[in-house]
């Protein structure tokens, strides 16, 4: 009778096990998670390690302020190119000087009183009575708080008579800067009704000041006359300021 041969279990080689069971590539985060058996009903579980953050994680934001750098740097650009044509759009300070307004006196009976703007200021005009161009005169110049003219027409250190504070042949027009020279108020005294302080001119009611009909300050705090602009009579009836 033929021997019957017995079965034997195949052997698996140690290289051929461990290539069996060899594991095959895993992710970082598989593998930080691994444990290893350190004895009997014992695992060790293996510390989990942080993956490296990727530096193409930080491109967007460069690339962002890159952008906005640029953007930045092109409008400073074009506004720089464009600054020249825009003063040019603006006068400068020789046509600013040269300013001037004309102004018709036809309408203005005497006792009566304009104001005009000149270069932004209000600039009072009043045809002067007969009476208040002699009270003007009569006032003794050395009583004045400030005697000097205060004249752009004149020399700058004339002194504040009424013939230097008008132009020869208009006495009876004073023209001058309606600003108060104390803290720049409008005073009050060109129209109708209006309190002209006590001497017939002009009162400035934020602090008291008061001028007369030559606009010279006579009381109160501002230091100096009212200003007299530059001005020319064009025809008997027309003056040009400035």
């Amino acid at each position: 009778m033929p021997k019957k041969e017995s079965w034997q279990r195949p052997e698996i080689g140690r290289n051929a096990k461990q290539d069996f069971f060899s594991p095959g590539p895993v992710s970082l985060k598989a593998a930080s998670c691994g444990r290893s058996r350190s004895g009997k009903g014992s695992f060790n579980l293996s510390p989990i390690q942080e993956a490296p953050v990727s530096s193409h994680a930080e491109e967007p934001n460069r690339r962002d302020f890159i952008v906005l750098a640029g953007s930045a740097f092109a409008a400073v650009g074009a506004a720089i190119s464009l600054w020249p044509f825009i003063q040019q759009m603006n006068p400068d300070s020789s046509a600013l000087a040269l300013a001037s307004v004309e102004v018709d006196l036809s309408p203005v009976a005497s006792g009566q009183a304009i104001t005009v703007m000149w270069r932004g200021k209000p600039v009072f005009i009043r045809n002067r009575t007969e009476e208040e161009v002699k009270a003007a005169k009569d006032f003794p110049v050395a009583d004045l708080p400030d005697e000097v003219a205060r004249n752009a027409n004149v020399a700058a250190d004339a002194t504040a008579t009424d013939e230097n504070r008008t132009l020869p042949g208009h006495e009876n027009w004073l023209i001058a800067i309606g600003i108060c020279t104390h803290l720049g108020c409008i005073p009050k005294g060109q129209k109708i009704g209006d309190e002209r302080g006590d001497f017939g001119g002009w009162f400035c009611p934020c602090h008291g000041s008061h001028y007369d009909t030559a606009g010279r300050i006579r009381k109160g705090p501002a230091p100096r006359n009212l200003d007299i602009p530059p001005y020319a009579f064009v025809s008997d009836t027309q003056i040009k300021i400035g």
